[in-house]
């Protein structure tokens, strides 16, 4: 065990595959520096400009050239620096990379993984703080993945990177910093299992990247009232983990879904969705889902922070729930 930062994890996780495996590179804006975050520091250092490969600004060009390489045996790491600016290669990943083991029957495929920072960071505005994760939920042929711990974001990083499929995978900006413990041997973690990170009996409470810490804080403030509730990390959103939601749920009899990303056609609606329509006998309350409002993200901290959901707000509408 090693006490280190989410980015530091995602970086060791990048360099243990790259050491063990000759056919996996890098490709996007600003690796050569160490990526915008730091997150490949010093890795142009040990793997040389060709496995690191610094690329123009052009999105749809990185995407396209890394797709190439990965459907001749090659597996990439495409870096896009934000969610936003991933947008403009979205053909390039919604009609090209998720359609290639379809449309050739399985004799082409594209094991890459395309790293999608997401997330309110410190007033980054309407073009640099969208959390689009939802998006790619809705393509066949993509893996999506939000991590929220720094051991996951070694973990799921290093499974995503050994995956034969393409996977988008999406860090929160503002936990770049988050320190855990990671244990850089631990076992390969199945892509699609979720983490049970709190028991309890009163309410499920799912969520995903950086809402799972307010999740995690508001089952904190609800113990103090005397319900306990059961927090879920989904960590996967394709594929995601059914039965344990089922399984939470149909013990609590009740459902609390909190995301970042905007609350409508939000992955949290799926997953209510999904309780009412395979367990809702079993729900004691109506499903609750909470996300940002349908709003552009601002600039200025103060109107920022309306659109946050807080863990103030999840233990409200999970103390209403409870009736307490």
């Amino acid at each position: 065990m090693a006490v280190m930062t989410y980015m530091e994890a995602s970086r060791q996780a990048v360099a243990k595959a790259m050491r063990e495996d000759d056919k996996v590179w890098c490709v996007g804006e600003d690796l050569g520096r160490g990526g915008v975050f730091g997150q490949y520091k010093g890795l142009v250092e040990e793997f040389g400009a060709a496995r690191i490969s610094d690329a123009p600004i052009s999105e749809s060009c990185i995407l396209g050239a890394a797709f190439g390489a990965a459907m001749v045996g090659t597996r990439p790491i495409v870096e896009m620096r934000f969610s936003d600016f991933a947008l403009c290669a979205i053909d390039e990943l919604v009609n090209q990379v998720a359609k290639t083991r379809f449309m050739f029957g399985g004799q082409s495929r594209a094991p890459m993984v395309i790293r999608e920072p997401i997330g309110m960071w410190r007033s980054s505005a309407a073009q640099h703080s969208q959390s689009l994760e939802s998006w790619y939920t809705h393509i066949p042929g993509l893996v999506v993945v939000c991590p929220s711990q720094p051991q996951d974001n070694f973990s799921l990083l290093s499974a995503a990177i050994a995956c034969d499929d393409p996977v988008v995978y999406m860090e929160h900006k503002d936990y770049w910093a988050l320190e855990g413990e990671v244990d850089l041997d631990a076992a390969p973690v199945e892509l699609g299992t979720a983490k049970r990170l709190r028991e309890g009996g009163d309410i499920t409470i799912v969520s995903w990247s950086g809402c799972v810490h307010q999740a995690s804080a508001a089952a904190a403030i609800l113990a103090e009232d005397g319900i306990n509730a059961e927090v879920i990390d989904l960590r996967c959103l394709w594929p995601w983990d059914k039965a344990m939601v089922l399984d939470s749920v149909e013990r609590t009899g009740r459902l609390l879904v909190a995301h970042e990303a905007v609350a409508v056609g939000g992955f949290g609606a799926e997953i209510v969705a999904t309780v009412a329509e395979r367990a809702g006998d079993k729900l004691k309350t109506p499903p609750i889902r909470l996300g940002s409002p349908r709003s552009l993200i601002a600039y200025a901290p103060n109107l920022e922070n309306k659109l946050r959901v807080t863990a103030a707000m999840i233990a409200g509408a999970a103390r209403r729930a409870v009736g307490k």
